[in-house]
């Protein structure tokens, strides 16, 4: 593998320069530093560069009998110790710790003319101490001869070791690591040092030898570089110099290296020992010349790819390879254990036309008769078949786990098709020498068209792909270098395969214990994870790790792999009308259905509908014009019903039929659709299961059935239980489709528990409803193939067990089984969309956001709007600007608008001003600060409605998306034009590349052309402007219209095939990037953060919050603030709230060679030129666990600049953290805190739903109490990363707090839209003010919340380092005027049913929350009673379409004015109690009608 192209450009570009025998090219590539040193060239044995050995078949033989004991290596080792002449070695073996035996062993094997004394070290080992006279490796390292480093890439590491390389005399052998080491490499005359002069890159005569070694195409260029490297000391024999020598000397080293296994290493340590000591004459003369003629070992070449199988491994323990069928032929008999590449169709069957070349190895009875002497178990010859991808290095240095692992998979019933690879060609393998019966059948009808590379009568039909090298499938570890830049290489070739694409390994960077005991972290989770998904990768499996230096498998997760793969499988195998699935919709009773941004009963319909015309039995529903998912709704939430659900499954129908009833009969507490014929259920039937524990423990197993008993004992079952204490699951069905609601996750009142109480379990009828589910009908389940979690989000993936890498004691792991998961989610919430692909399984199909609407303005704000136009356009000594005065001002206090805009807003010295105290002058200006903030509101985005699945945007909607992403840069008829130009003209159905390539190669100029530096008044410019925002505007609206897609990756999900993926994100901030949905969708590499511009946006915030508290604090400097750091901005805006912490203490991000964030510097102080901010940084619990690298990198620098030599007066984090050293306590510097280790949220929306809670400042004692622990590297004990509990630390930053720091990412989610802004940022900053002094009034200080915006932070939208800082207050009433008051957005709502009243519910609820921890006007509460609880026919909407979410708005407006939060008359009290009394008389009477 090879993770740095730096090695190579230069390297190459000096074998150029030889060959081009140019002085003046020399010098421009060797670097100007070079000492150039007498030298005795190394003259190898001819046959050492014999090119007939490179390419003949030879027998590699292994003799395990002359291999050291342990006791004779520690004896030479002694020996050499002892031994002054001894060259001394230092190894660093990097990532493969796991080798460590093998290199100390070749050392010892080495020819007695070669004394060195070898010590060899792991990654961990240059760490182990941070004291450097006290580190093993620091002093060895000071003292070495020769150095060589491989696999080297954290940055610590990097450091540490390039800080000490110098120390080395001799030869420094550095292969494949980062970039930064590179250039320390070093033999003789040839170096790798940057001279910051001279060409980039190959030059072209460079270019021209390496496209002789590739196909010529941009992704296969590494794979030449390497296979180039074969040669390089070939080229190099015949150039006379030292230089050609030292070259020749390091590519040789590389080469033996490249090609591992014992034999190799040995001869690379001798080849640069011979020349270290050959250069400087180390040695008697007679010595010098034995060593001198002593020969070369020869290269002992291992295909670059190829197969294995266990039952080729010879007997007497040595390797064979084969290059030809016909000695494939010839050796299968002889047992070999690999087999090159060319040999593929005979070990697995196929042929591009079907054709068996000669009888397979595999398939033979010889085969099989081998299985059975040796007691080895075959898959059956039709088991599906799987290509493996492996580490070719693992294959050949004997990594047992590889053998095991394929032994494992044959045991499993599938049939493996095991490659091994250098890690750089994954691509290649997959694009010529695998096919699918996909990819057959279009080239038959001509819908795919394969690569001219294509092996079309080798190639292997696969049924699915898995991927044990992780890293980006184009270019592996060199392919991370620039995450994502071959992605879509990578996804046309998985499209075309359309095959499960999974990528499982073992863990090579963690221990198993560590793995179990804090999950997948750092940089393992995204080599496994992260790069992977960029290309569509699912189902991730950790299938072992470390166990000391080896690598070892955990045989439970390799069958979990297996069973997954044949979920996919066997549901792409069963005909579709056969094929059962079941649909799975969210809902805490009684908001069956309720989720985020999704029309779920119409989604459910369209979802049904397109099943039937693929030709899945849905039963009657799609040919009944009657049926609708309204229905299916309503009939769903009559089985969550307590009363229902006591009654048992034999009642559950008859209920449902009573319900239908009653609608006939105009029962006005049951929803209408049930009055349709057949209740517009389309046939739908009740299908259930009541189960014991003794069912769930056969279904569970005694172990995870022991955890339940424990935890849910048999006086607290939980919810879903019958009157016989029997757990109860139930759906309709349709035909073959079972619909159903997920279980509750916890209980009644507390339906979040179990994400805050870590040893709990799924309560017994949530692991039954699962279970059962997906249980084959023989033995006594529903035998569901595969469920649809329908919208955002549901509750599995929230369950406990690991953060990530989920093990045997995961319960998403145990009660998902082996069946796909397809999860429809919401295109912006690429956060919490990565528990439901990495904890959940979910192969994720995102759908779009509802349009967005203007807010425009209502009622008493359009009459304000027409005073002020006419006030500002009256004479100013008219007589009516007097009258207009008054008007405006009591149109101002009727709308509560003095408090968006106080009479002081132009002043705030006139703070008590009033309107007879107001000059005409300054009245004048108040006016026109009204005057802007209506426009402010007018122009305010919301998101309109619901969308459904899969559902095409009417022309209408299109240009809702194209208004609020150009704002005023198109014009109304601009806009018209540019739909009206599409649709008509069809957009043909192109492939994947054709039409992404159609719509981005404009884009690849736009930005130039968008943000160049020309005069912009202009006619050009302006013409070439408007020409590419109208060319944008062109590309968004084809790919808006392909939200149909969004069900065809669902359909195709559920053929078991490939989902394209693409980045999650939002339409106002990404653009086209994030189109077109129905996508399996992705976060970033967390390496990157923050980017170049969300660090420049992160610089302008911090500098507008610091002079936002400024201004209000007489000119003082925040000590503390804190900043809320949560996934999903983060995600979203790349990085800003990250570079606002950076920021605010002053730092900044270095980035190494392949431009990972690797380290937070400080800024010093003079260059700031301020004192450096403390900040408590408040984490969720997803950022916690998603971007583990960045939280070890703050608390680095938070240690750093605690430990700083500077002075408290500037540095208030040096100050705090020596106030809380005094008093004690441990780690002062510790300033990033969450929930406990597995636990997410604060619990204090649970809180205020409940009702819970008496004084506002508990709800911030129970955000304390939630978020006292501790991360960073120096947490958790021993580098584990778990959290610490740290309440003394937490209480002093709060106690130092002055401001809160929250940003809002999107325009669906503002602070008044969701429980989670209050439930956390409120509430921290309601903990902070309880540790506040009072004053002599008993009044203590506020702490001040400063909101961002960030949506809208990109594209044709603008908004760059522009970046606007406002107070909590301001940007609530934003809100609330624009959306939640707003008579459009509630009817836009109300046209939702259901769902639309849910929502409607909970911002009632979140208003309560926000009034509880921040403060909300007045007018706020007035306005809400006004437009929803006293509107006759508004309530009745509500009340019909949700009883209990009308229920829930009343009773909120009755609690805030209990609580004191609101003032009323009493008549509107007495009104609102009546519609509480009369909802809740309606709701009992519904509950009562099932009893």
């Amino acid at each position: 593998m090879l993770f740095s192209l730096l090695l190579l450009h230069i390297a190459f570009a000096v074998i150029s320069n030889i060959l081009l025998v140019d002085s003046f090219i020399t010098t421009a590539f060797l670097p100007r530093r070079a000492h150039f040193i007498d030298k005795v060239h190394l003259s190898p044995p001819a046959s050492f560069f014999n090119s007939e050995r490179r390419f003949s078949t030879q027998l590699i033989v292994t003799h395990t009998a002359s291999l050291l004991t342990e006791t004779d290596i520690d004896a030479k080792r002694q020996e050499k110790e002892a031994d002054d002449d001894a060259v001394n070695v230092v190894l660093v073996t990097g990532f493969e710790s796991f080798n460590r035996d093998l290199y100390e062993k070749a050392g010892a094997l080495l020819p007695p003319e070669c004394k060195i004394n070898l010590k060899v070290f792991a990654d961990s080992d240059i760490r182990s101490s941070s004291d450097p006279s006290q580190n093993e490796f620091s002093r060895a390292l000071t003292k070495a001869d020769i150095f060589i480093g491989s696999l080297l890439f954290d940055y610590d590491d990097v450091v540490a070791v390039a800080s000490l390389l110098p120390h080395v005399h001799g030869p420094r052998l550095v292969f494949e690591c980062a970039t930064e080491l590179m250039s320390f490499n070093r033999v003789g005359k040839f170096n790798m040092e940057h001279t910051g002069d001279g060409p980039q890159g190959p030059p072209p005569a460079v270019k021209a030898i390496l496209s002789k070694f590739s196909s010529g195409k941009e992704e296969d260029k590494i794979s030449g570089y390497l296979k180039m490297l074969k040669f390089g000391p070939d080229l190099l024999k015949f150039i006379p110099g030292e230089k050609a020598s030292d070259l020749r000397t390091w590519l040789e080293s590389y080469r033996f290296w490249n090609q591992g296994g014992m034999n190799n290493v040995k001869a690379m340590l001798q080849i640069i020992t011979q020349h270290w000591l050959l250069e400087n004459q180390k040695g008697e003369k007679q010595t010098l010349a034995a060593l001198e003629s002593l020969p070369v070992p020869p290269l002992e070449v291992t295909p670059d790819i190829g197969l294995l199988h266990p039952l080729l491994t010879a007997r007497e323990g040595t390797t064979r390879f084969a290059t030809n069928p016909k000695s494939c032929k010839t050796h299968l008999r002889g047992q070999p254990l690999l087999v090159s590449i060319v040999c593929l169709s005979h070990v697995v069957l196929f042929g591009e036309q079907h054709n068996n070349i000669d009888l397979e190895w595999r398939l033979s009875s010889e085969c099989a008769a081998q299985a059975e002497r040796e007691g080895f178990t075959l898959a059956p010859k039709d088991a599906p078949r799987i290509a493996i991808l492996l580490y070719r290095k693992h294959v050949i240095t004997n990594q047992r786990y590889i053998i095991d692992l394929i032994r494992m998979f044959e045991e499993q019933g599938l049939l493996p098709v095991p490659v091994f690879i250098n890690g750089v060609e994954a691509h290649t393998i997959v694009r010529d020498w695998l096919t699918s019966d996909h990819e057959i059948h279009g080239v038959a009808k001509g819908t795919i068209v394969r690569d001219s590379t294509y092996k079309a009568n080798e190639a292997v039909a696969v049924d699915g792909i898995v991927s044990t090298i992780g890293f980006p499938l184009v270019g592996g570890p060199a392919g991370s270098m620039e995450a994502g830049r071959n992605v879509d290489i990578a996804s046309h070739l998985l499209q075309s395969m359309d095959v499960p694409y999974i990528v499982a390994s073992p863990l090579l960077l963690q221990s198993i214990p560590m793995w179990k005991s804090n999950g997948v972290l750092g940089l393992q989770s995204v080599v496994l994870y992260s790069l992977p998904e960029l290309d569509g990768a699912i189902d991730t499996v950790v299938l072992g790790g470390l166990v000391g230096d080896k690598i070892a498998l955990v045989p439970e997760r390799v069958r979990k792999l297996c069973s997954r793969l044949k979920g996919w499988i066997g549901i792409r195998k069963t005909p579709h009308s056969q094929r059962k699935i079941s649909i799975m919709i969210y809902g805490f009773p009684p908001n069956v259905g309720a989720v985020a941004l999704l029309d779920v009963p119409n989604s459910l319909d369209h979802l049904l509908k397109r099943l039937h015309k693929e030709g899945y039995n849905v039963g009657d529903f799609a040919t009944d014009p009657d049926a609708t998912g309204q229905s299916l709704v309503a009939a769903l939430s009559i089985l969550c019903q307590d009363s229902v659900i006591a009654a048992g499954v034999d009642r559950m129908q008859k209920a449902v039929e009573d319900r239908m009833q009653r609608a006939r009969d105009g029962d006005a507490t049951v929803p209408e659709t049930l009055a349709r014929p057949g209740g517009g259920l389309g046939g739908a039937q009740v299908v259930g299961k009541e189960m014991n524990f003794d069912d769930l423990e056969k279904m569970l197993g005694k172990y995870m059935m022991k955890k339940v008993r424990r935890a849910w004992p048999e006086s607290e079952r939980g919810p879903g239980i019958n009157s016989k204490g029997e757990m109860v699951a139930s759906g309709l069905q349709l035909g073959n489709v079972w619909i159903t609601v997920q279980p509750l996750l916890g209980v009644e009142g507390d339906p979040m528990r179990l994400l805050f109480e870590r040893d709990l379990t799924p309560h017994p009828q949530y692991c039954a409803c699962y279970e059962w589910m997906h249980l084959p009908e023989e033995k006594g389940g529903h035998g569901v193939q595969a469920v649809v979690h329908l919208g955002m989000h549901g509750t599995v993936e929230w369950l406990p067990g690991q953060p990530l890498g989920n093990d045997r004691q995961s319960w998403s792991d145990e009660l998902l089984g082996g069946i796909p998961n397809v999860y429809v989610y919401a295109a912006n919430n690429p956060s919490e969309s990565i528990l439901a692909k990495r904890r959940g399984y979910g192969t994720l199909v995102s759908y779009n956001v509802p349009p967005y609407g203007r807010a425009g303005l209502y009622l008493e704000l359009a009459n304000l709007k027409d005073l002020v136009n006419e006030y500002r356009t009256a004479e100013a000594s008219s007589s009516s600007r007097k009258e207009l005065r008054d008007s405006i001002f009591a149109s101002c206090e009727k709308a509560g608008f003095t408090s968006d805009v106080p009479l002081s807003s132009f002043d705030d010295s006139k703070a008590n001003a009033t309107i007879q105290s107001v000059s005409d002058e300054d009245f004048d200006l108040w006016v026109s600060n009204v005057a802007t903030y209506l426009v402010e509101l007018e122009e305010r985005l919301f998101s309109s409605g619901l969308h459904t699945l899969g559902s095409k945007p009417t022309e209408k909607e299109l240009g809702s998306y194209l208004n609020a992403y150009f704002k005023d840069k198109l014009s109304e008829d601009e806009i018209k034009d540019v739909i009206a130009s599409v649709q008509t003209k069809p957009v043909t159905r192109l492939t994947h590349d054709a039409w992404w390539h159609s719509i981005t190669s404009w884009l690849q100029e736009f930005p130039k052309n968008f943000m160049a530096d020309v005069a912009p008044s202009t006619d050009i410019t302006n013409i070439t402007m408007k020409d590419d925002l109208k060319k944008e505007a062109t590309a968004i609206v084809i790919l808006l219209s392909k939200n149909t897609e969004e069900l065809d990756s669902v359909i195709n999900a559920l053929n078991g095939g490939y989902v394209l993926p693409a980045p999650g994100g939002d339409l106002l901030r990404d653009g086209t990037s994030v189109l077109p949905t129905g996508r399996n969708i992705h976060a970033l590499d967390p390496y990157r953060m923050p980017s170049a511009l969300a660090w420049a946006r992160g610089i302008r915030a911090a500098e507008e919050i610091i002079k936002q508290h400024q201004s209000s604090n007489n000119g003082a400097f925040p000590e503390t603030v804190a900043v809320t750091l949560w996934g999903l901005d983060t995600i979203k805006t790349r990085g800003e709230s990250i570079a606002i912490v950076l920021a605010l203490v002053g730092a900044r991000p270095v980035k190494e060679g392949t431009g990972r964030t690797v380290n937070f510097e400080l800024i010093p102080l003079n260059e700031l030129g301020r004192p450096r901010i403390d900040v408590l940084a408040s984490l969720s619990g997803i950022f916690r666990d998603s971007f583990a690298n960045v939280v070890d990198l703050l608390d680095d620098m938070f240690e750093r600049a605690a430990a700083s030599d500077e002075s408290p007066d500037m540095n208030y984090i040096k100050k705090h953290a020596l106030e809380l050293e005094a008093g004690g306590t441990e780690r002062p510097a510790a300033r990033l805190f969450s929930n406990p280790p597995g636990d997410y949220g604060s619990m204090v929306n649970e809180v205020v739903g409940n009702g819970d809670w008496d004084r506002s400042e508990s709800l911030g004692e129970i955000w304390t109490g939630r978020n006292s622990y501790s991360y960073g590297r120096k947490e958790g004990g021993g580098g584990t990363r778990s959290g610490t509990s740290r309440p003394e630390v937490l209480n002093k930053l709060l106690a130092t707090t002055e401001r809160v720091v929250q940003e809002i990412d999107s325009v669906e989610y503002g602070l008044t839209d969701i429980q989670e802004y209050y439930a956390n940022t409120g509430a921290l900053k309601k903990a902070a003010e309880n540790r506040k002094k009072a004053d002599e009034s008993g009044q203590k200080k506020k702490v001040a919340l400063s909101v961002i915006e960030a949506f809208g932070g990109g594209g044709a939208t603008g908004g760059g380092t522009d970046v606007q800082v406002k107070d909590v207050e301001d940007v609530l009433r934003l809100e609330y005027r624009s959306k939640f008051l707003n008579p459009k957005w509630r009817d836009a709502m109300l046209q939702q049913g259901s769902g639309g009243a849910y929502e409607v519910s909970q911002r009632f609820t979140a208003m309560v929350g926000w009034a509880a921890t921040a403060e909300v006007d007045n007018f706020v509460f007035d306005q809400a009673a006004e437009r929803y609880a006293l509107d006759e026919e508004v309530a009745k909407k509500l009340q019909k379409s949700n009883p209990e979410a009308f229920k829930n708005v009343v009773r909120r407006l009755l609690e805030a004015n209990g609580r004191g939060m609101w003032e009323t008359d009493d008549d509107t009290l007495e009104k609102l109690r009546n519609l509480y009394s009369d909802a809740d008389d309606l709701i009992e009477q519904v509950a009562s009608s099932f009893g």
